[in-house]
């Protein structure tokens, strides 16, 4: 007898594969191109996106992203790693970006993050705190009430920064140091 998971579980492994078929596809452009994959999605609405970000740290424009576009756009072409019309997406993480490498827990420490998990830890799937970084495949977090957490990273199922005053005077001395090197 099928369980209820069992499509589900098919398709989900049908899109993953896909995504990491679509990764090996656009990496290399993307890492020729000096910039860095940091997230790779697929909506069920056939939205392709890749989020990229410089790989010298400098912020990211919109021509940024429709340079990318337009080279991934060939790429995938050639390549046509997907069967069914899409749409591509390129953008940047933003200010209140998505934690998706090992390199982001330890960059962002000291800002706030929310993050979930597939499974409970000390009773619970969600966070909110202070992001303290990341050792041994473990994420460290400072709770509002004081209390540490430590989560390991193979759990996490999505973590994001909140947008708060120091997130954003910190984007904002970013871009002052990028405009004075230009």
């Amino acid at each position: 007898m099928a369980t209820a998971a069992g499509p589900n579980l098919e398709i989900s492994d049908r899109v993953t594969e896909l995504l990491q078929r679509i990764e090996e596809v656009v990496t290399p452009t993307i890492v020729g191109m000096g910039y860095e994959l940091v997230r790779l999605s697929m909506s069920r609405g056939g939205t392709l996106q890749v989020m990229i970000e410089p790989a010298d740290g400098r912020p990211m424009d919109v021509e940024d992203c429709a340079t990318v576009s337009r080279a991934l756009s060939a790429v995938l072409d050639v390549e046509d790693p997907i069967s069914a019309a899409y749409t591509l997406e390129v953008s940047s993480p933003g200010i209140d970006r998505p934690l998706t490498r090992e390199k982001d827990y330890s960059r962002w420490a000291g800002h706030l993050a929310r993050m979930e998990t597939a499974q409970p830890i000390d009773g619970r799937r969600r966070f909110k705190g202070i992001l303290l970084g990341l050792e041994n495949g473990t994420v460290k977090l400072r709770l509002d009430d004081g209390k540490e957490v430590h989560v390991p990273l193979g759990v996490v199922t999505r973590a994001k920064l909140e947008l708060t005053d120091a997130l954003l005077d910190e984007h904002r001395q970013a871009q002052e140091r990028a405009g004075q090197s230009n």
